[in-house]
C-alpha cells in the first residue's frame, strides 16, 4: 500500500497543530508548492477502496478454487485492507474531533 499521501496528511496536521499552538512549522514538513488537503484525504481514501476491492477480488477468486492464488496472500490482503481502513477511521475521527474542538471555541 502507498503511504505517502496518508504521510503528507499526517505532515499538513502537524504544521496546521503547530500553527494552532503559535510555533513556526520546521521547513522540512512544507514541501515545495504546497499540498491540497482535500486532495491528499481524497487520495488516500482511494487507496483504501482499491486495497479492500484488491482484497475482496483476491478472495473471491481463492473462493473460486484459482490455482494461482493461495490461502496466506489472501488473508495477508485481507489484513492489509482492514488496516488501512481502521486507520482511515482514526483519521475521520481525529478530523471530527479537531472539527467539533475549533467549533466549541469561544469568539
Amino acid at each position: 500500500m502507498d503511504t505517502r499521501g496518508i504521510d503528507q496528511m499526517l505532515s499538513e496536521l502537524r504544521s496546521v497543530s503547530q500553527a494552532a499552538q503559535g510555533k513556526a512549522a520546521p521547513a522540512a514538513d512544507a514541501p515545495a508548492g504546497g499540498v491540497n488537503f482535500a486532495d491528499v484525504l481524497n487520495t488516500a481514501l482511494k487507496d483504501v477502496s482499491a486495497a479492500q476491492g484488491e482484497a475482496r477480488a483476491m478472495a473471491q477468486n481463492f473462493s473460486a478454487g484459482d490455482p494461482n492464488v493461495n490461502l496466506q496472500d489472501v488473508m495477508v490482503n485481507l489484513q492489509k485492507a482492514s488496516m488501512s481502513f481502521q486507520q482511515m477511521v482514526q483519521v475521520r475521527n481525529r478530523l471530527v474531533t479537531a472539527y467539533q474542538d475549533i467549533m466549541n471555541m469561544p469568539v
